[in-house]
């Protein structure tokens, strides 16, 4: 596991490794082990290492045996072994016992099709001195992240934001559209940053530059929803069990102390369990809870540990869990509305304390169904058949109500249809409630709905059943701009490497052949999933409802936060950066302090306003605080 950063620029002129160095320096917590930097004319590309294989030899950037090609990797490569051995029979001389090495053989003898090749989770990059090429990839669910720019003169790239934040020629200037969007999905577009002319390499893509020449993205890899109903339930049930003790083995892979989390759902409970039955030893085990009763499943968690054998470790949070807010917002990279990344982020800690890796069971929700809102949409597919005139005349009821009148927002959802409708569900804010939240001057500069357009590019078509296609929507959109964004920032704030083995890709794609009927029977989520499970978890927990990792932000906010919330999101520095409107955020607190639930929308807004505090607001260099932190440790 690495952070990973380079600059490619003009051919005959050496890069800095000064600068390289620079980047580097603001992402210690992904790699505090190592840095390793290589500067040539047209290139520079640096790495900061968190030893996980071959804890002597694994350095980075690696090269091949006449320094033609040069690679740096942020992630693990599973399959790095079988592929290893493929490679020696064909002629290729290893100098590591390391899996980054193998992607540089690979591109030999593969080129770019070369990610085809790899099972893991990745975000690297690939010199060719020979061809005066880079080439950059991301893992085909987008596990890991990776940034990149362009500037007039030069490409550059990073694990994180604020690598290139360290460059003089990046410009710190809000991607209004990216704001628009953060309000509606809680988190920025699929393809785009916070920041203007920063964009995302996309799950499943690579990027071809070479200098003086616009960079090629493709997509190299898609999952296909086919179901296939000539198997009956009982084949699938035996193909997921062993999908899953493969990706589970294959995960387990370490040279260094290796846990999971534990949440007391189904997912993580069958990571959990399955690693129990592949080790011997006891597994290693973390979670948190709240206080709140209605919030809190670390009860549940410990009873599965206890079950398991596993040496289980929790921690209960409260209030005073705002306290590392500034923290968060530093590793989050971009503002972000998942208030889990709370709980992420101090379980990571947790886990730090006595493991390197570990083991999540974050994608089970997708895959299988799993998700309270799909039952919702089932059971409101029904309003399809309602004649589209009479869901006109709702959606202009509902327009012509006052807001916060009952039955106005009931009336404008259950006007729309098939995945618009499914779309509205998952949205914070719809279009007319963000243009109220944003200052005039930034409605002026938006050209209609952001969201929509960034979600549209994943709608599949009226040939596939509509569970097929929220999946699928989900897959692309919700898994890795939410689920996975967090996941991974959280723990790298703390130096360790979390890997998820139920998005390995063989596993998703075989879920993509299960029949919908089979994910979702009789209104109950994760149908075969359950099953599989069924004889390896306990029946009270696979029939137990699913609980979200919510936070009790709510009662946070009329409580012990309400003070620091309102002066926060109404204090002059807000109020004078002209993004947000403050009479909006007024009439949210007051919602919030009636009793209507905001804390989603409130939990944005403070992550915005923090993150432009940190990042936006002050041009000074950012270094210091890395270097400082990793001195005291």
């Amino acid at each position: 596991m690495c952070g990973i950063a380079g600059i490619m620029g003009a051919p005959g002129k050496t890069v800095s490794a000064a600068e390289i160095h620079s980047m580097c320096s603001v992402m210690v917590h992904r790699g505090p082990d190592d840095e390793g930097i290589y500067s040539a004319p047209g290139i520079g590309l640096g790495m900061r290492r968190l030893s996980i294989i071959d804890l002597e030899h694994g350095r980075q950037p690696m090269h091949n045996e006449d320094g033609s090609v040069h690679v740096v990797a942020n992630g693990e490569i599973y399959n790095f072994q079988a592929l290893r051995r493929e490679l020696e029979q064909r002629g290729h001389t290893f100098a590591s016992g390391s899996d980054t090495e193998t992607i540089v053989h690979l591109y030999e003898e593969y080129g770019v099709d070369c990610v085809q090749h790899l099972r893991g989770m990745f975000g690297l990059a690939i010199w060719d001195g020979r061809r005066r090429q880079l080439v950059l990839a991301r893992d085909r669910l987008g596990i890991k992240p990776l940034y990149w720019t362009r500037t007039p003169t030069r490409i550059a790239f990073a694990s994180e934001l604020k690598c290139l934040l360290q460059l003089h020629d990046v410009p710190r200037a809000l991607n209004l559209e990216a704001v628009d969007h953060l309000f509606a999905a809680l988190s920025t577009p699929s393809a785009d940053s916070i920041l203007d002319g920063v964009h995302k390499l996309e799950p499943g893509h690579v990027l071809v530059a070479r200098a003086g020449q616009e960079p090629v993205i493709r997509r190299y890899w898609d999952v296909e929803f086919e179901p296939d109903r000539t198997r009956d339930e009982a084949s699938f049930v035996d193909e997921l069990r062993g999908l899953l003790d493969e990706s589970v083995r294959m995960h387990m892979v370490s040279d260094v102390p290796l846990g999971a989390f534990l949440s007391g759902g189904i997912d993580s409970s069958a990571v959990v369990a399955t690693m129990a039955g592949l080790s011997d030893r006891p597994v290693n085990t973390f979670s948190v809870g709240f206080r709140e009763p209605r919030y809190d499943e670390s009860g549940q968690a410990r009873r599965l540990a206890n079950r398991l054998g596993a040496e289980h470790r929790q921690l209960i949070l409260e209030a005073d869990a705002i306290d590392v807010l500034d923290d968060i917002t530093w590793h989050l990279d971009e503002p972000f509305g998942d208030s889990s990344a709370i709980p992420t982020y101090m379980v990571s800690k947790l886990a730090s304390e006595h493991v390197t890796v570990v083991l999540s069971g974050d994608g089970g929700d997708e895959l299988f169904a799993g998700y309270d809102k799909y039952v919702k949409e089932g059971r409101e597919q029904r309003i399809d058949r309602v004649p589209a005139p009479l869901r006109r005349a709702a959606a202009r009821i509902g327009s012509a109500m006052r807001e916060g009148w009952p039955g106005r927002r009931f009336l404008q959802h259950h006007a729309l249809s098939g995945t618009e409708r499914y779309l509205d569900a998952c949205q914070i804010m719809n279009l007319s409630e963000r243009r109220a939240l944003l200052h005039p001057e930034v409605r002026q500069k938006l050209d209609g709905d952001v969201a929509r357009r960034d979600a549209d590019r994943y709608l599949l078509g009226d040939e596939h059943d509509w569970l097929s296609r929220i999946q699928y929507l989900d897959l692309h959109r919700y898994l890795p701009m939410d689920i996975l964004t967090k996941v991974d920032r959280m723990s790298m704030a703390h130096s360790i490497e979390v890997r998820v083995p139920l998005l390995d890709h063989k596993l998703v794609e075989f879920a993509a052949t299960v029949p919908p009927e089979l994910k979702l029977k009789g209104g109950k989520t994760k149908s075969i999933f359950k099953e599989a499970m069924r004889g390896i978890l306990p029946d009270e927990l696979i029939d137990r409802p699913k609980r979200g990792f919510a936070v009790p932000l709510g009662d946070w906010f009329r409580g012990k936060l309400s003070a620091y919330v309102r002066d926060l999101l109404l204090s002059e520095t807000s109020r004078n950066r002209c993004v947000i409107d403050p009479a909006r955020v007024e009439h949210l607190l007051r919602l919030h302090e009636a009793g209507r639930s905001m804390d989603l929308q409130l939990w944005t807004l403070i992550s915005f306003e923090l993150w432009c505090r940190r990042f936006l607001d002050s041009q000074a260099p950012t270094i210091e605080r890395e270097e400082q932190r990793y001195a005291q440790q």
